[in-house]
C-alpha cells in the first residue's frame, strides 16, 4: 500500500471535533437517487448521491447558510459496505467531505474510510477476477464493478478486450 491508513482521520472523529467546536452546530444530509430506484422496471444497482450540509448554528441552518457542503456517490452491490448499505456509506462520506471543506480533516483531507476504499481497490486482483469471467455477462458485470470502484485504465482496457473477444467469438 502506498499510504498508511493510520495517518487518516475517521469521519466519526471529524464529527466529534465539529460538535466540540460548534456545540450549536448542525450537520444535515439530503439524498437523491437515480431513476432506477423510481422505475423498478429497469434492473440494475441503485446509485445514491448524498449532499451534506454543515451549519455552525441553528440560525445558519434556519437561514440556509451552510459553512460547507460535500457530495458523495455510492452504488449498491459494489463491495464492502456498499453490498448492503450504499446509501449509509454515501451519507458518511458526504459528511466527511463537508467537514474537510471547512478544514476539519486532521492532517489529511481524505477520510480514513475513503482511503480504506482506495486500499481495497488497489488490493483487488483484477487479473484473477478476469480469469473468472467465463461468459459475456460476467465480463460485463466485472467491467461495471471495475469502473465503479475506480480501477486503473489498463485494467478496464483488459476487461473490455476480454469481453469483446468473447462477443466476437459468440457470433461465429
Amino acid at each position: 500500500m502506498r499510504f498508511n491508513l493510520a495517518d487518516y482521520e475517521t469521519v466519526e472523529a471529524r464529527i466529534r471535533k465539529f460538535y466540540e467546536s460548534y456545540p450549536d452546530g448542525r450537520i444535515t444530509t439530503n439524498w437523491e437517487n437515480n431513476t432506477r430506484v423510481l422505475d423498478q422496471v429497469e434492473p440494475g444497482p441503485k446509485t445514491w448521491v448524498v449532499k451534506a450540509y454543515v451549519y455552525l448554528t441553528d440560525g445558519d441552518q434556519a437561514n440556509g447558510l451552510p459553512k460547507a457542503t460535500g457530495y458523495a456517490v455510492e452504488t449498491d452491490g459494489t463491495g464492502g459496505a456498499n453490498n448492503g448499505s450504499a446509501l449509509e456509506n454515501a451519507e458518511t462520506s458526504a459528511i466527511g467531505r463537508a467537514l474537510a471543506n471547512m478544514s476539519l480533516s486532521g492532517n489529511k483531507r481524505a477520510s480514513r474510510e475513503e482511503m480504506d476504499k482506495v486500499a481495497r481497490i488497489e488490493s483487488t486482483n483484477w487479473d484473477s477476477e478476469l480469469k473468472g469471467a467465463k461468459d459475456l455477462k460476467s465480463a460485463r458485470a466485472l467491467y461495471a464493478r471495475a469502473m465503479q470502484q475506480g480501477a486503473p485504465k489498463d485494467v478496464l482496457e483488459r476487461i473490455k478486450a476480454h469481453g469483446e473477444s468473447m462477443a466476437s467469438g459468440s457470433k461465429s
